[in-house]
């Protein structure tokens, strides 16, 4: 069974939140409910989820 419940760090300011991963699409952007910065993924990585997420995305999972 694939958890699609993930808890979000944003590298800009550290902030963790807890969030619903999309099952159809890869998520590529997100703007910082606390500091408003864009979270893009790393490199190589496909989706926010991958790069700073404490599971992959549904995907990959």
């Amino acid at each position: 069974m694939v958890d699609t419940t993930a808890i979000l760090t944003c590298p800009h300011c550290g902030e963790s939140y807890q969030l619903e991963m999309p099952t159809n699409y890869c998520k590529v952007a997100l703007d910082c409910p606390e500091c408003g910065k864009r979270i893009t993924p790393e490199p190589g990585d496909c989706c926010i989820f991958c790069s700073y997420a404490d599971k992959p995305c549904p995907p990959l999972q």
